[in-house]
């Protein structure tokens, strides 16, 4: 019996999620594992769309350290996204689902484009459908990325997996031990709050088109399951 309290949903992934403790590149197991959980929600007959940062590859600042121009920096870390959409493709595929890498950028040796006809026909089909090279253009963060792709499949909500919290705090809690987590918040809270759950471009465009956003950890085996099943973990980020 399918009790999903959501029947199509974009879940964000960090780069540094799939690096696990090494921090860098892919880790196999934290990439089977996440593949495991998605298929277990696939499985309850939810639609599921993938967002995948690049993080554990390339990070913009680091190209403004070496001097490089933004443009640059920004297309290389789309690039490194679709690395590792296809990484999560490959072990989704090796479990049994079918799977469809969409890029913004055109590379059609190794992914669809992105076509937002075709990628609802492939949910309403029952397959994954991972968007990579972020939105296409340079100076948008893949946040941001989760927040249009969202808008325009007409997601129920958005899952941020996060690898180091499991929801939203009132500071860093590696850092400040008093940090408070938040069960709920609106969007305006982030924004006013700067609490740097996603960037402001990304939650004015959730907030505007009211897609709800839900921050847990990805650590905990199971917990895209409970999210999709409406269980209360992390904190739910709503547009009022």
């Amino acid at each position: 019996m399918n009790n999903a309290k959501y029947e199509r949903i974009v879940l964000k992934l960090s780069g540094e999620a799939l690096a696990g403790d090494q921090g860098f590149g892919i880790d196999p197991k934290i990439v089977q594992s996440i593949s495991l959980q998605v298929k277990e929600v696939v499985e309850l007959g939810v639609e599921v769309a993938v967002v995948v940062g690049a993080g554990n590859i390339w990070r913009g600042k680091v190209g403004g350290e070496m001097g490089m121009d933004r443009a640059t920096a920004d297309y290389m870390g789309m690039l490194a996204t679709v690395m590792n959409s296809l990484a999560l493709q490959d072990s989704l595929e090796n479990i049994g689902i079918q799977t469809r890498v969409q890029t913004s950028i055109e590379m059609r040796q190794v992914a669809e484009p992105y076509i937002r006809r075709k990628a609802i026909r492939h949910l309403e089909k029952k397959r994954v459908v991972i968007f990579a090279a972020g939105t296409g253009n340079p100076y948008f963060t893949t946040d941001t990325t989760a927040a249009l792709r969202a808008a325009e499949i007409e997601a129920d909500v958005i899952l941020m997996a996060k690898n180091k919290v499991d929801g939203v705090y009132s500071a860093d809690p590696s850092i400040d031990a008093n940090a408070k987590k938040y069960n709920e918040l609106s969007y305006l809270d982030l924004l006013k709050g700067g609490l740097g759950v996603m960037d402001s471009t990304a939650s004015s465009l959730c907030m505007d088109n009211n897609i709800p956003l839900l921050v847990f950890s990805i650590m905990e085996e199971g917990n895209i399951k409970r999210a999709v099943l409406g269980e209360n973990i992390g904190t739910v980020v709503r547009g009022k």
